[in-house]
């Protein structure tokens, strides 16, 4: 049974900014799916329409069973929602702030109290569990986000960005709560713009840009349809990038070239026979190589040929390549 399923979604703000260009997936009941993109592609917006916190322009979407334009009640009542900005109360206690959260779903006495210790343990927040969240590591206070969002049991959990201004190892603890999450059988939805994050969490994952999914699968598939190695190339001199691409393409060893700004990449059967060729080629055009590099196929190579720019975690993609 899939728990979201989301046909040709769009949303489109006034002034005629198309946010989604037609988005569908699905994400199976019990699975950790991640929306992997870019800032502005499209991720937030999807989830908030998934939510009920935005409508779309077209499209639909239904959540554990329930449409989330005509039955955005129902909805509500199953998932739970953790934002990009944190939902807690700094000047409250862990503990206030998560039976605060429970009492907007209509928990109350025994029952509450319970399941907000269960929760402050499962987080490891018992200890500061009396403290202002004001207090807390950047982590803690991230944990403390996820935790509200499963104070009522949520069949869905909508997770995103969750790891976004977190130090390596608070995002390690991160990626260690969703792992058990899902271990539990909790269907969880993800994005990110971290493309580790999702290679290690996804069990399925979509690469949207430019508010349209450009490919879609498990994280090994999509790395698998890249055969061979990916070797990428610098020059010396960055003008004379177009002629080094000419070059490489003519090479019978090279599947295929994309560029990006002044950085070649192409793609290779047997990367350890083909660089010592293929620079051997650029040397006797004239063109010196500054930079070379050779590696398996990535979600970032999977990326750069799905769009034809390569991904840029922190920002927007680079100036589209030629293909």
């Amino acid at each position: 049974m899939d728990a979201i399923e989301v046909e040709d979604l769009r949303k489109t703000y006034t002034g005629g900014v198309a946010a989604l260009r037609g988005i569908s997936f699905s994400v199976r009941s019990g699975e950790v799916f991640a929306l992997l993109g870019p800032n502005g592609a499209g991720k937030s917006t999807t989830v908030r329409i998934l939510t009920t916190l935005s409508a779309p322009t077209a499209g639909r979407a239904r959540v554990a069973g329930f449409d989330v334009v005509s039955q955005p009640r129902e909805v509500r009542r199953r998932i739970g929602y953790v934002a990009q900005a944190s939902g807690v109360d700094v000047t409250a206690t862990g503990r206030e702030n998560l039976t605060l959260q429970g009492q907007l779903f209509r928990l109350s006495g025994a029952r509450l109290r319970g399941r907000v210790d269960e929760l402050l343990d499962l987080f490891q927040l018992a200890a500061a569990a009396d403290r202002p969240a004001l207090t807390y590591s950047g982590g803690m206070r991230r944990r403390l986000d996820v935790a509200m969002g499963l104070v009522h049991r949520p069949e869905v959990l909508f997770l995103d960005e969750p790891t976004t201004g977190l130090d390596p190892e608070s995002r390690s603890v991160m990626w260690k709560e969703v792992r058990r999450l899902a271990q539990g059988g909790l269907t969880l939805l993800l994005t990110t713009h971290y493309l580790e994050e999702a290679d290690q969490l996804a069990q399925r994952l979509a690469i949207v840009d430019g508010g349209r999914i450009v490919a879609a699968g498990t994280p090994d598939e999509l790395k698998g349809r890249l055969r061979g190695d990916v070797v990428s190339v610098e020059l010396a001199d960055r003008s004379r990038t177009a002629e080094a691409e000419a070059l490489l393409r003519g090479q019978e060893e090279v599947a295929g070239v994309m560029v990006d700004g002044t950085r070649l990449y192409a793609q290779v059967g047997h990367g350890a026979r083909a660089v010592p060729a293929l620079l051997g080629t650029l040397e006797k055009a004239g063109l010196d190589v500054a930079q070379v590099a050779l590696s398996r196929p990535s979600l970032e190579d999977v990326y750069l040929t799905a769009t034809g720019h390569a991904y840029r975690e922190e920002g927007e993609p680079a100036a589209a390549a030629r293909r």
